[in-house]
């Protein structure tokens, strides 16, 4: 079978299955999970350790030495992996794949559909300490706040996800989180947002519908990031920002710290290069010297 734009090809080969399709990518993708079997044993494991209390819904599977703890709530056709922790009243709703090794702190609420891999920490404490002027020592800031994970997320290995402080840390449907990307606390992350690898966004972010934020992009606290917004690899946004789309096309990607549109970084670059060029000193050589005393 070959899936190929309207018009791509120029012959059709008798015995070859050509699929004409808008979006071959997409097309493809969509087909790969209707034909792709999916085998699910439920029950729970021997050595899994679950709390009386906790209700666990039927086809689900616990998997071994996995912890389900007091008032959990785990929904219809859920896996739970191998040695994950699932913390007291932690609600999980129904088709989510919890991967092996995840820990789940107390009182996450995850919506259906939702995929978190190995190594996962979702809903502990944020980073936040007052430090008192007069000794030099720090007092943790309360952090007894929530954690929400909506449908259909998909959250990478070791990515971690803080609740948050007094209120909630939210992360909205359909948001794809890549390995290794930290969320700090009382964060809000839009729908169908993207999350690359080594992103880090400091507490009290806002991300809106739709941005991309690309591999080791910096934000710091209290920033929003309007709707659509594409950050490129290791963009910075300073702490108290706002970046928009305002006043430029659509697709545009900001790059660098502070970020700001490509194409007007790569002229600030341009320009750096000639003005060094031209401050570069000018070398004059010396003629060489005659003897002297030969006659």
């Amino acid at each position: 079978m070959v899936v190929l734009k309207p018009g791509a090809a120029k012959e059709y080969p008798h015995g070859k299955c050509i699929v004409e399709s808008d979006q071959p990518k997409l097309w493809f993708a969509k087909a790969g999970h209707l034909v792709k079997k999916r085998i699910h044993v439920s029950g729970i494991a021997h050595s899994a350790v679950v709390a009386p209390d906790a209700k666990v819904d039927q086809g689900v599977l616990v998997g071994p030495g996995a912890v389900v703890g007091s008032h959990a709530h785990i929904g219809d056709g859920t896996i739970i992996g191998a040695g994950a922790v699932i913390g007291e009243n932690v609600t999980i709703g129904m088709n989510c794949h919890i991967y092996p090794r995840v820990v789940i702190y107390p009182g996450a609420t995850l919506g259906d559909r939702v995929m978190v891999h190995a190594g996962a920490v979702l809903g502990a404490d944020g980073f936040g300490f007052v430090r008192d002027p007069l000794s030099g020592a720090y007092t943790q800031f309360p952090q007894q706040g929530t954690l929400t994970i909506e449908d259909d997320v998909e959250i990478g290995a070791n990515s971690t996800i803080d609740r948050g402080a007094l209120e909630e840390t939210r992360i909205r449907r359909g948001t794809k989180i890549d390995n290794l990307v930290h969320v700090g606390h009382n964060c809000d992350i839009g729908e169908q947002v993207i999350l690359v690898a080594l992103t880090g966004i400091s507490g009290s972010s806002a991300v809106g519908k739709g941005a991309v934020l690309a591999g080791q992009v910096g934000i710091g606290d209290h920033v929003h990031v309007g709707p659509g917004v594409i950050l490129g690899g290791q963009a910075g946004v300073f702490s108290g920002k706002t970046i928009t789309n305002e006043g430029h096309r659509p697709g545009t990607v900001m790059f660098g710290t502070p970020a700001r549109p490509l194409k007007q970084v790569l002229r600030e670059r341009a320009l750096l290069t000639k003005l060094t060029e031209a401050a570069r000193p000018v070398q004059i050589e010396e003629a060489p010297k005659t003897g002297e005393g030969n006659g």
